[in-house]
């Protein structure tokens, strides 16, 4: 019972290191993965400065973001490969007897690629419709849900504040964004038909732009507002009338407090490994004043001290291995239970049932060399006349 009992500690120590540990690769997973949908090296331009006069300008607000802007940022600045202008707003899209309220953008079809969305079907517009303003639209996930169903919507024309539009593509699946917002209630256009036929202003609200590398994101987005600042003619006690949003570090800082926390509960979890390795090292001493006339009688016989040392070492080492397999199988039981719970993809690391398994070798022979080494010194005198 008291071997079982210290196995017990042993496998719930292992367990509870594997569980913590995947469940947090679990959410390292899906914070990256919020990280590679926010675009290809994103960098955000949005018309509106931080604070003008003490108060903050909305991006429907301020008018000196132009597509000049846009045009400048790639031709000027080696560190951005690829810029899309983008106007925005909200309205009611309509199909036979269908409608729904959805956010419209109008983009360029360089947006695909930064945003890094998928088409699923049909299409993306092309430069020449941007050029004719035509009346072309790309539709997300949830609008073609709520206004098509299971009909297919390529070749549909809809109504998109009363001005007929045809669907040449759906959106793959987004998702939400960083901010809890359905990135799939959406419809794309050329920014050229939305400046003309629906806002009938010459502005943008937005340019999007994608960085060379991961590393230039923050320099890009430093030449960009130098720029920028340049081109709108904005004297140095001047503030920006712009604004470089960096949603990414939002998405690192969510990565870095993942990893800290994983990292904690981990050190949290082995305390119960310790806990068991002492459990061990108590039974393996009650077992050597148990067993001291059996010691003394295989000493008198010839036993040599390493041949005692070594009987106990392998049975302290033995109760931990019996552990270790326990707890390695615990817990990818109980890791598949909390995937299934937080509705989130479990991947179990090789790394940590490998390191689990050698813990437990590591802590039955830490816990169990004194004990193996007091019945090794244990007079065969003294011994056979313990009772």
């Amino acid at each position: 019972m008291r071997s079982a009992l210290t196995v017990l500690g042993i496998t719930i120590g292992i367990a509870a290191v594997i569980c913590v540990v995947a469940i947090g690769k679990a959410g390292q997973v899906r914070v990256e993965q919020q990280l590679n949908s926010l675009g290809d090296n994103f960098v955000w331009i949005e018309a509106g400065g931080r604070a003008v006069n003490g108060r903050r300008t909305g991006t429907h607000n301020t008018t000196t973001l132009s597509v000049a802007d846009a045009v400048a940022l790639k031709a000027e600045l080696p560190m951005i490969k690829s810029v899309s202008p983008n106007v925005d707003g909200s309205t009611q899209i309509i199909y036979g007897n269908q409608n729904w309220y959805t956010g419209y953008r109008g983009v360029s079809p360089e947006y695909f690629d930064i945003k890094r969305w998928d088409v699923e079907e049909g299409a993306p517009f092309t430069r020449d419709d941007v050029d004719r303003a035509a009346d072309v639209c790309v539709i997300g996930r949830t609008v073609r849900e709520q206004l098509f169903g299971v009909e297919n919507p390529i070749g549909k024309v809809v109504r998109l504040h009363d001005m007929p539009c045809k669907v040449v593509a759906t959106l793959g699946p987004k998702g939400l964004s960083v901010s809890g917002q359905d990135q799939d209630d959406t419809v794309m256009l050329p920014y050229t038909t939305v400046q003309k036929k629906i806002k009938g202003a010459p502005w943008l609200d937005d340019i999007l732009c994608s960085a060379v590398s991961p590393e230039a994101v923050k320099p890009a987005g430093q030449q960009a507002a130098a720029l920028l600042r340049e081109r709108h003619h904005l004297r140095p006690e001047e503030d920006d009338d712009f604004n470089i949003r960096n949603p990414e570090d939002i998405i690192q800082a969510q990565l870095e407090a993942s990893r800290t926390l994983t990292l904690l509960l981990v050190a949290i979890a082995s305390i119960s490994l310790i806990v068991g390795g002492i459990g061990i090292m108590n039974v393996m001493l009650v077992s050597v004043t148990e067993r001291t006339r059996e010691i003394g009688v295989r000493i008198s016989v010839g036993a040599t001290e390493e041949a005692i040392q070594l009987q106990f070492l392998g049975e302290s080492v033995m109760l931990s291995l019996v552990g270790g397999a326990a707890g390695v199988l615990a817990g990818i039981i109980g890791s598949f239970f909390a995937g299934r719970g937080l509705g989130w993809s479990m991947q179990m690391s090789p790394q940590a049932v490998g390191l689990a398994a050698v813990f437990s070798v590591a802590v039955g022979v830490f816990f169990g060399y004194y004990p193996a080494r007091k019945a090794a010194r244990l007079d065969p005198i003294e011994a056979l006349r313990y009772e």
